[in-house]
């Protein structure tokens, strides 16, 4: 099996305003089907798909607090992939 695995990560401070528009800015990509995240560094283009599966974790600490959000799709590459066939002897 090939591995084709692409990551991008980007971390910046940002203001309430600058968050509110990059998550609809995702909201939207993903109405659309397709999301690209760049940087100067780095981009890579998604196309969610079919039933997302969502995750949603939050948490508090002292005077620090968190929450993620992780959206996760299977892609089918089934048309990318050539018919083999398997002999086990």
């Amino acid at each position: 099996m090939r591995n084709r695995k692409k990551s991008f990560r980007h971390q910046s401070l940002q203001d309430e305003k600058s968050i509110q528009d990059i998550l609809k800015s995702i909201t939207s990509g993903i109405a659309k089907g397709k999301i690209t995240f760049s940087d100067e560094d780095e981009k890579i283009v998604m196309r969610p798909e079919g039933l997302l599966d969502l995750k949603v974790t939050a948490s508090q600490d002292e005077n620090r607090n968190r929450f993620n959000i992780r959206i996760s799709w299977q892609v089918d590459d089934s048309g990318d992939k050539k018919k083999k066939s398997l002999s086990v002897k």
